[in-house]
């Protein structure tokens, strides 16, 4: 049974020490039930601490922690928590059993969840072989086996792709419109502005708290200080429009009967930052090793600097992929070293935190330091394309900003950059973007061209989980922000008709789309 929406779970002036390391000092949070709570911060801010006390896992060193008892509590860990070498059903029935959800129970419940997180029918499939989507799918759909009052979730989108997060965001909702306490950690802005409440930490304390708008008017600037100069300012100076710097024409890639790209057109010139936007499987890190000549297409041509692919050609670009290519068994310094040698330049000059920690092993570094790393490395022989392959994921936004900074400051020394990223905010940090969707291109252009006209309905109603249990009802997706509904198409008459027939009295506004409500819809399926 769902909790009361008067309880009140939560923290009261929490410390936590490890030994001499205080990881929290003095913390106090409050998770009502029926709202999402949201904490934000960035590496050893203590959210996953925190958490981990809400949950009972923790035990604090001072203050109090008000919670149900364990088995009433849904827990989401950053890593997922799910057994890689088990399938699905085998990974639901050991969590079914922890909880002694059993026979019809069990198979009511499961048939729901399955079907609200669109994972059924995948019973088989061994948990380590899903998409980052889905695994988080799965384990939000584990820790709501057994209708928990409170719902703790660590991170539960870093690196999950844009439409998997909208479809996680929704069943967040769900859980708090059901009656659950809801507190979820996270890096990203955009996130901590959907929860009702949010606590800002650093380093162990409470910076702030409170509605989103006034916690986040306390964090750096959204965005990256303006450009200095445009896309393709080299033009000018270069007399006739430059050739790009990369280059695809009507590339196919076929990985046997899978087409991984079909058709695809783009170009990156100097001086421009080119955002390349898809959920998993768009195709867009198979076009980036095809740009970077570490995949042959199918069909179509590629170039990279106005000739095919080569080696030489490589040695004039700077390249960050997913996984960083920092070897993480050698220190600061041996890496950049390394990477000098590789492409023949000076070991280059690091900020101070780097500096500090110069003979640090990598794999010690916190992970945003482990990000400005590889920026670091990447930039050292002044390249003159930039290729970065989710560069931000899981980066703090006072890290994620300086990352901006950087990626701003080598266009306007001339080089071309293409960026794939899942935080759909940093479209906005870039000169064009380019949307990928089933290995093709869906749209083209800046971030207000792609929006256009579209539209959404914004629903404000006296009982917000009222609202969204009828549109649901009614087969109308709805994000929760704070306590407004936004339903996107901008069908007023549709979204008034459901609520009528749930009975629900709200007022409704026709708003422009936000460009993750055009982003879904151009990706070619809504959240389910």
């Amino acid at each position: 049974m769902s909790a009361s929406p008067s309880r009140v779970w939560g923290v009261n002036g929490l410390t936590v020490r490890y030994g001499r390391r205080i990881a929290l000092d003095g913390v106090t949070l409050e998770v009502p039930a029926g709202a999402v709570t949201a904490v934000i911060g960035g590496d050893g801010a203590g959210k996953t601490t925190l958490l981990r006390a809400l949950a009972g896992v923790v035990r604090p060193t001072a203050g109090t922690v008000r919670g149900p008892a364990r088995r009433r509590i849904g827990y989401v860990a950053g890593a997922s928590g799910l057994y890689d070498d088990l399938s699905v059903a085998e990974n639901v029935a050991f969590v079914a059993g922890a909880y002694g959800v059993r026979d019809a129970e069990l198979e009511a419940r499961l048939a729901e969840l399955l079907e609200r997180t669109g994972l059924d029918g995948i019973g088989d499939r061994l948990a380590g072989r899903l998409s980052g989507g889905m695994r988080q799918k799965l384990a939000f759909a584990l820790a709501m086996l057994h209708r928990p009052e409170l719902l703790i979730l660590d991170e539960p989108t870093t690196g999950v792709d844009p439409v998997s997060r909208v479809e996680l965001w929704r069943l967040i909702a769900g859980a708090a419109a059901g009656g659950a306490g809801v507190v979820v950690s996270t890096t990203y802005l955009n996130e901590a502005e959907r929860a009702a409440t949010v606590l800002l930490l650093d380093a162990g304390r409470a910076l702030a708290a409170g509605p989103p708008q006034a916690v986040t008017a306390q964090l750096p600037p959204a965005a990256p200080r303006p450009r200095e100069t445009g896309p393709g300012s080299l033009a000018p100076a270069l007399g006739a429009r430059p050739l790009p710097q990369a280059s695809a024409h009507a590339v196919v890639c076929h990985f046997g009967r899978i087409t991984a790209v079909s058709g695809v057109d783009l170009e990156v010139r100097a001086g421009e930052v080119v955002g390349l936007l898809g959920a998993n499987g768009a195709g867009k890190t198979t076009l980036i090793r095809l740009l970077l000549g570490l995949l042959h297409p199918t069909s179509g041509a590629v170039r990279l600097f106005g000739r095919a692919p080569s080696r030489a050609g490589r040695l004039r670009l700077g390249y960050v992929p997913q996984g960083l290519g920092l070897w993480s068994d050698l220190s600061v310094e041996e890496n950049l070293a390394f990477s000098a040698q590789a492409f023949g330049s000076a070991v280059p000059a690091l900020d101070a935190d780097l500096e500090a920690l110069r003979d640090s092993v990598v794999r010690d570094l916190p992970h945003g330091l482990r990000r400005r790393l590889a920026f670091a490395a990447a930039l050292a022989h002044a390249p003159e394309l930039l290729v970065l392959d989710e560069p931000t994921s899981g980066v703090d936004p006072a890290a994620r900003l300086r990352l901006w900074e950087s990626i701003h400051g080598a266009a306007c020394d001339g080089a071309g950059v293409v960026v794939t990223t899942h935080d759909l905010d940093e479209a906005g940090f870039c000169d064009r973007l380019v949307v990928m969707a089933a290995g093709s291109v869906v749209a083209q252009g800046t971030l207000a061209g792609i929006v256009g006209e579209r539209k959404a309905v914004a629903v404000e109603a006296p009982r917000w989980e009222a609202a969204f249990a009828a549109l649901e009802r009614g087969g109308l997706p709805a994000a929760l922000v704070g306590r407004t509904l936004r339903v996107p198409g901008g069908d007023a008459t549709r979204v008034q008709a459901a609520l009528d027939a749930g009975g629900v009295a709200a007022a409704l506004s026709v708003v422009p789309a936000t460009f993750e409500e055009t982003f879904v819809a151009l990706s070619g399926r809504t959240a389910q």
